[in-house]
């Protein structure tokens, strides 16, 4: 049903990010694939840390030594609605866009990043879960 539903999109490939070569040249990745190396994109840019977008990114790294708590995990929410709405404005129904923050259970030290979206293109749910 995914193959169906993604052959609907232009075939378009995107550069990998991580960015990486291979034996036929810089490796490719789907739409799909690329929504989702966006999100790595913002989580892990730090804000100033390019050039002509100062204000894109959200900087994970900074929040490593904080105390994961209740507090950080809101801050983390609001600030990273924001971002991602703009990073990803259409290709996501903004609506859509939900993000749960917390701690992992079996690593209470690992701040815990839970992404669901709507692809405003196909109308499909993608979830992605990532761990700081």
């Amino acid at each position: 049903m995914t193959n169906a539903l993604e052959s609907r999109l232009p075939r378009t490939h995107y550069m990998t990010f991580p960015f990486r070569m291979t034996d036929g040249g810089a490796q490719t990745s789907t739409r799909v694939e690329h929504i989702r190396e966006q999100i790595m994109q913002v989580l892990f840019t730090s804000p100033g840390e390019r050039v002509f977008r100062p204000e894109f990114g959200f900087g994970a790294r900074q929040h490593v030594f904080e105390p994961n708590s209740v507090q950080l995990w809101e801050a983390v929410k609001s600030r990273l609605q924001g971002s991602l709405t703009e990073a990803l404005a259409g290709e996501v129904d903004p609506k859509t866009l939900q993000i749960d923050v917390g701690a992992t259970p079996d690593a209470p030290e690992k701040l815990l990043v839970r992404i669901t979206y709507v692809l405003a293109a196909l109308q499909k749910e993608e979830s992605h879960a990532f761990s700081v």
